[in-house]
């Protein structure tokens, strides 16, 4: 059965972090493995590494293969560096003793170089932090400069206005004749403005009745010439209904007239026919 050393991913999204196992080759990444005999975290720096090292070095005697990523892990904690020994030793190239002592060498100039980045690290980080601190010194101190600034500038216009209003004071405290006429000036004062403010306002009161006087007497106007207006126009109505009951009269009279002669003429019609027929008995007898 093929056995492989490699990692088996745990964690959240953008934060994995690994499990070092024995497992098939034939199975799943994340699935069923023989055992496990460290963990490798890159989310740290330097990376974090956790390792059982003889049950590596077990394995890879026995013939277990690991990933390139393994490989290297393996190679950063000293696992091949044993193997290699051992192997030198059970070829005789060289005793445990000289291998043990080069393995110790090795491991100590590794940890050197370990130790040396891990302090180049956090130097690199102090010093980044300091200029943070610096930078925001600067900031507040350029603050506060400037708050003091305003301060200052505020303090001279408050002092400005203190002064001139003592100037505008007098000094000494004035006697009391002149307290009491600089105590009437206002009054006096305040007395002119309420009459001026009074008299405006009487001015005010007689435009506006001035003005609805006008309004009123414009408004009669207008009502004195429409009544006119219409009383020209109704006897002139009154003309010309009139004309029409005057003829209407004059035909009346004109048809009574002219019943009369008719009338007229038939009685006198009547009489000659009465006459001629006396004249005619008498002439019979």
């Amino acid at each position: 059965m093929p056995v492989k050393i490699r990692l088996a991913r745990h964690g959240k999204k953008n934060k994995p972090y690994y499990h070092i196992v024995i497992a098939d080759s034939r199975a799943p990444r994340d699935g069923r493995f023989i055992e496990r005999v460290g963990s490798y975290n890159p989310n740290t720096n330097p990376a974090t590494i956790e390792l059982d090292f003889d049950r590596a070095l077990d394995w890879l005697l026995k013939g277990a293969q690991p990933t390139d990523t393994c490989r290297a892990i393996l190679s950063y904690k000293g696992v091949l560096m044993k193997k290699h020994l051992l192997n030198g030793v059970k070829k005789g190239a060289l005793t445990e003793e000289e291998a043990e002592r080069r393995f110790d060498a090795w491991l100590k100039d590794k940890e050197a170089k370990i130790t040396a980045k891990r302090e180049r690290v956090l130097g690199q980080k102090r010093e980044l932090d300091a200029k943070a601190l610096e930078e925001e010194a600067k900031i507040n101190e350029a603050r506060a400069a400037e708050i003091a600034k305003r301060n200052s500038e505020l303090a001279a216009e408050a002092a400005a206005a203190s002064g001139e209003a003592a100037e505008e004071t007098p000094a000494a405290k004035p006697s009391a004749p002149e307290a009491r006429a600089e105590a009437v000036e206002p009054a006096a004062e305040e007395k002119k403005q309420e009459a001026v403010a009074e008299e405006k306002a009487e001015e005010k009161a007689e435009e506006k009745a001035e003005e609805k006087a006008e309004e009123k007497a414009e408004e009669k106007a207008e009502e004195k010439a429409e009544e006119s207006s219409g009383k020209e126009e109704e006897p002139a109505t009154e003309a010309k209904e009139e004309k029409p009951a005057a003829s209407g009269k004059k035909e009346v009279q004109d048809t009574e007239t002219v019943k009369d002669a008719s009338g007229d003429k038939k009685e006198e019609a009547e009489a000659g026919k009465d006459d001629s027929e006396k004249t005619g008995e008498k002439g019979a007898e």
